[in-house]
């Protein structure tokens, strides 16, 4: 072990001892100072968007400005409108019939697993739910994205500070390691994982309670009955927001033969471009490393970038580049997740078929995430909502904006469970009350009545000398 994996462990143990310390404290405040604090969280955070999506971008590479400081507005403000009401400190309910008061009891220190695609809004988004319990959190960076993160986080401690609350609540682990962030996961009391597949396999791994996602692969399925203009606008919405990075973005467009021309127009008229012949195997020779996963290279990178990398050359003004697909597995490479500016299209003989290739790709890496459908058929849309292995099923709308809460009711949250399907040990869009333990007081309801020992003994005797004496008289009978 080298001496920089030492020093990550040993980090991870301190900020956590720390972190507990602080925690200790933090269970005394009452409901209200906790929502002051949220608030004036949520104040800076939103002041600071546009510099830390800036950050963000020119760290990683990945993504767009406008985009970022989109999902940062989505962490902090349109979070808060959804929790600020949400009781979390202390009696959360008392219900007189039942004799049953419930008590809400902070988990204690979270480890907050944080990626490069969205590293400022995640770590703003987890620790507004992590406090709002009640809970401390301490954030192992993706290294990629290590500064913009400790700059979120260095933002957020200034507020405590400032709130008269020990720093320690949030923190981030300045040397992040592997050994360092397994060490975590163990001394942690629960696991708070977004990330790659390896990272929330090892947080379930960890022996620590987790909480994790799964990898999204979403079909969007064009039903006969859509409105095309409306769902490829939509889909080109969502797809090309934040270059792709969100794991709720569509990476296939299914469509019935019937419209399928109507389609292919309304795709090329957005900005689509068909890859065919040699640009197609030039594109797919950069899409994978040797391994099968995906190509860093060309995560969260537009349509032109990817042209340029792959030495093709495309329409000015493409927005994503597509190809037609025939199959789904891994001798086809864009059946896959893309977290990028690439979507494969499928043709299909009506909603049947579709279900049978949605169903083919959400098990090609998505199954537990989620799919979306562009139909006013709602028998079809019932049958797929019925049926599909998935946690959400966005309707007619743009699935990254359906599945984070923006353009539907659904919990605003950068952590999207996928069910035991996908792997998940929940398929919430994960709150604050995920991150809570219920201590239940429940009192005698009257049901049961009891009688005293000295009663039940006397009974006994009764019964006793009762059978005797019927025995005897049996025998004098008997004589």
């Amino acid at each position: 072990m080298v001496d920089k994996d030492l020093l990550s462990m040993q980090e991870a143990r301190s900020l956590v001892r720390a972190a507990k310390k602080a925690q200790a404290d933090f269970c005394e405040y009452d409901q209200q100072r906790v929502d002051n604090i949220i608030k004036a969280i949520v104040e800076a955070a939103a002041a600071s968007a546009e510099s830390l999506a800036q950050l963000a971008v020119e760290e990683t590479g990945f993504g767009v400005v406008r985009d970022k400081k989109a999902k940062n507005i989505l962490a902090s403000e349109t979070l808060y409108e959804a929790i600020k009401d949400m009781k979390t400190i202390g009696v959360l309910n008392d219900d007189k019939v039942r004799k049953v008061i419930e008590i809400a009891a902070p988990m204690g220190v979270v480890a907050g697993i944080i990626p490069s695609t969205n590293p400022t809004s995640t770590a703003i988004y987890k620790s507004i739910i992590a406090l709002k319990a009640g809970n401390a959190i301490v954030f192992t960076p993706h290294p990629s994205a290590k500064k913009c993160i400790g700059e979120t986080v260095n933002m957020i401690r200034k507020v405590l500070l400032n709130c008269g609350v020990s720093e320690d609540m949030v923190s981030v682990m300045s040397v992040p390691t592997v050994q360092g962030s397994e060490e975590l996961m163990k001394v942690a009391d629960l696991i708070l994982a977004t990330g790659g597949p390896g990272m929330v396999k090892a947080a379930y791994s960890s022996g620590t309670p987790a909480l994790g996602v799964g990898a999204g692969n979403v079909p969007a399925y064009i039903e006969r009955s859509a409105n095309i203009d409306d769902a490829i606008a939509k889909i080109f919405m969502s797809k090309t927001f934040d270059n792709g990075t969100v794991c709720a973005s569509e990476q296939s467009i299914i469509t019935d033969a019937c419209i399928a021309d109507k389609v292919k127009a309304a795709v090329i008229s957005n900005g689509g471009y068909f890859l065919q012949g040699e640009d197609l195997t030039k594109v797919k020779r950069i899409m994978e490393r040797g391994n099968g996963s995906m190509n860093p290279a060309i995560v969260g990178k537009d349509a032109a970038y990817i042209a340029q990398l792959a030495g093709i050359t495309i329409p000015v003004g493409t927005r994503l580049l597509v190809s037609d697909e025939k199959g789904v597995g891994p001798k086809f490479p864009f059946s896959k997740e893309k977290l990028t500016a690439l979507i494969a299209f499928y043709v299909v003989e009506d909603w049947r078929e579709s279900c049978e290739i949605c169903h083919a790709l959400l098990e090609n890496g998505g199954v537990g995430h989620s799919l979306a459908i562009h139909s006013t058929n709602e028998d079809v849309i019932r049958e797929f909502g019925m049926k599909k292995p998935v946690s959400r099923m966005l309707v007619n709308t743009p699935s990254t904006h359906g599945a984070v809460g923006i353009s539907t009711g659904l919990f605003p949250a950068l952590t999207l469970g996928c069910g035991t399907l996908g792997g998940s040990s929940t398929s919430d869009n994960v709150t604050p009350l995920n991150l809570l333990n219920i201590r239940r007081i429940a009192y005698d309801s009257g049901n049961v009545c009891a009688q005293p020992a000295a009663v039940q003994t006397k009974k006994q005797e009764i019964d006793v000398d009762a059978i005797t004496k019927m025995i005897v008289q049996q025998l004098k009978n008997m004589v």
